[in-house]
This record gives C-alpha cells, sequence and structure tokens, in this order.
C-alpha cells in the first residue's frame, strides 16, 4: 500500500522521510496542514516495531495537531516529527545536528519541539542548525520545556471536569496518573498541591517510585491503573490507551489526561459517552504546552521576548473552549471527541478560506 493509500494520510499536505547515514538518522516529518500558519508540533524519538509504525504515527500525530492548535486558536498548522530508533541506541549530538538540518531544509513550513523520548537538550542541538526549534532555554523568546505548561492547562480541566460532574474541587479526589514521565510527573505535583489523592503506575519502575516519594502518591503496578477506584483517569503516556477492552476494566467516571490519540478508535469515543464517562478531549485539555511553544514562536518572530500574559489568555480561552465542548455535548447528547473535532475543522476551514 503506497503512503497516498494510507487511511492515515487523509488530509495531510506533505510526508517528509531525512535519512542522514554518518548521524544514522531516520527521520519522517508529517504535515497535515498550514491554513492557519506554519505547521507546529514535536519531535519524538521511540523504537517503533516497524517503519510503518512510524509513519503511522507521525501522520496521526501530525493531524492531532492541526485540530490541537485550531482548538488553541493560535496562528500555527499541525505537523509532526517522529526519529526511529534502535532498541539501545545512545542519542547522539550529531544525530539531532541531522534533524535540525532535516527541518532547516523545509523552509520554515515545520517548527519542532520536544515530545516524548526527546528533552530541551536535545533540540539546543538542532537549532545550531535552523532558527525552527522552539521550546528551548538561554534566549530572551525562549519558552523551556512545554511540560509544566501542558500539565496546568491538564490540573485546570481535570478541575473542569470534576466541577461538572461532583460539584466538587479537587480536594480528596482520588486520580490515576498512567505514566510518570515529564507531563505525568508535573500534573502529579499540580495535584498534590491541589489536595487530590494520586495513584500513579509507570513501566519504569524507578520513575514511578520517586514521584510517589515526592507526592504522597501510591503506585499501582501498570497493568492494575484502569482498575484504581477512582473518580479520574489521566492517560499521561502513550496513545491508545482507550480501547473498548479498557473501559470494561476502568472504575472512573472522568477521563483526562495528557497523552495524544488516547482513544484507540472514534467508536470507543461513542461507546465511552454512551457509558455515562465524561471525556475531554485529548487535544483540546492538553494544549498548554503547544500555546507556549506558540508564544515563543510569535516572540521570535517579532524579534520581542516571552509574553507570559499572551500565554495565560490563551489557556485561559483555551478552558473556556473546553468547558464549552462539555456543554454541547450535555444538550446535544453527542461524544465530545466529535464536537471538539467539528470546532477544530471549522476553524481550519475558516483559515483555508482566508487563504483563497
Amino acid at each position: 500500500m503506497s503512503i497516498f493509500d494510507s487511511p492515515a494520510f487523509a488530509g495531510h499536505e506533505a510526508f517528509h522521510a531525512f535519512h542522514d547515514q554518518k548521524s544514522g538518522l531516520k527521520c519522517f516529518i508529517a504535515i497535515h496542514s498550514t491554513a492557519l500558519g506554519p505547521a507546529a508540533g514535536g519531535c519524538r524519538r521511540w523504537v517503533y516495531a516497524s517503519e510503518q509504525a512510524a509513519i503511522d504515527d507521525a501522520l496521526n500525530l501530525s493531524r492531532a495537531m492541526s485540530y490541537k492548535n485550531a482548538v488553541a486558536d493560535i496562528d500555527l498548522g499541525g505537523g509532526k516529527a517522529v526519529i526511529m530508533a534502535q532498541p539501545g541506541e545512545a542519542r547522539t549530538t550529531a544525530q539531532f545536528e541531522a534533524f535540525g538540518r532535516a527541518v532547516e531544509a523545509l523552509g520554515g513550513c515545520y517548527w519542532s519541539a520536544e515530545d516524548v523520548g526527546v528533552s530541551p537538550g536535545d533540540l539546543a542541538h538542532a537549532r545550531k542548525w535552523t532558527k525552527y526549534v522552539a521550546g528551548l532555554e538561554g534566549h530572551p523568546a525562549a519558552s523551556g520545556d512545554p511540560s509544566p505548561v501542558t500539565a496546568e492547562g491538564i490540573r485546570r480541566g481535570i478541575a473542569l471536569c470534576v466541577r461538572r460532574v461532583f460539584g466538587s474541587d479537587l480536594k480528596g479526589v482520588t486520580v490515576a496518573i498512567q505514566g510518570a514521565g515529564h507531563v505525568g510527573a508535573y500534573l502529579a505535583e499540580k495535584l498534590a498541591s491541589d489536595g487530590a489523592n494520586l495513584v500513579i503506575a509507570d513501566i519504569n519502575a524507578a520513575a514511578a517510585a520517586a514521584l510517589a516519594q515526592r507526592t504522597g502518591a501510591r503506585v499501582a503496578p501498570p497493568d492494575a491503573i484502569l482498575e484504581v477506584d477512582a473518580q479520574v483517569f489521566a492517560p499521561c503516556a502513550l496513545g491508545g490507551a482507550i480501547t473498548v477492552a479498557a473501559l470494561d476494566r476502568l472504575k472512573a467516571s472522568i477521563i483526562a489526561g495528557g497523552a495524544n490519540n488516547q482513544l484507540a478508535d472514534s467508536e470507543v469515543g461513542r461507546v465511552l459517552y454512551e457509558r455515562g464517562l465524561v471525556y475531554a478531549p485529548d487535544f483540546v485539555i492538553n494544549g498548554g504546552g503547544i500555546i507556549n511553544v506558540a508564544a515563543e514562536i510569535r516572540a521570535l518572530e517579532r524579534a520581542e521576548g516571552l509574553d507570559p500574559a499572551w500565554v495565560e489568555t490563551k489557556l485561559a480561552r483555551l478552558m473556556q473552549t473546553l468547558d464549552e465542548i462539555l456543554e454541547r455535548s450535555r444538550i446535544e447528547r453527542r461524544p465530545t471527541h466529535e464536537i471538539a473535532i467539528e470546532v477544530a475543522q471549522a476553524r481550519i476551514a475558516a483559515g483555508r478560506s482566508s487563504k483563497s
């Protein structure tokens, strides 16, 4: 099957493959849409089961970024980069410098930032070869690691869902967090300060134990986190965690977390709605990080310093959008993910029309 025949390619503008023989870099960059502005999305470094799995991940993630950026009301389209790592392969400066050259070759139609398996330090090496990298430190426009802002948006989104469902704040509410990486860890610390009871799980037992020590959380085995007696389930690891089989085991009544592409497929979203569960669409609730990155891009293009007030305004508006989606779901009796996609697609279509 050619890439153009792949269901994941539908709606994409471009797909690029890059290989640097000297460093061993194998990288794909997918550009879903530039209707609202240059495509922007993180770079993920992962060990994929196959080349096709890496291609599909880049395509699916770039589409999600288009929706995320549109819903966040920022002047950016959607793109994503994935670096194919080999089992046990060490990250190298040379590979990220080669990645920077790949981004530069696209001439500004794609801005990169960090994602799973990539740190701002890694991207500092890419920045030697291209200006189209954000989420860094050390200059007046720098926004730094976007994870804390992503986590802050998720914290606010969880609080919003809890108010709507239980009529309470977060104190005493039990949240089961799947994933103790950057976003999951920051989220746990924020929720702990709000008085929430936490249960965390991660395939990295040491990371889970360290986070539990800092936050007072209980650690659950990774395969048992769905069955924790909690009000909120926060998936903050890789995508596809919400399947029909997972819903059969889930004890929580709210799903609100930081992972991208949480639903295994669209039908899962309908099933969870029919079961009376509340789902905060992933590309809405986890948009804080890209807002922070957008602030850096905006500042770089204007030759200004970072404007934290702009970030806060956009983040507050994003929470209003989430509330509107949840309310429409209640009134229209439709799944939240379907409504969120419609909101994003309408904004993208408006951007495309304004250019024609």
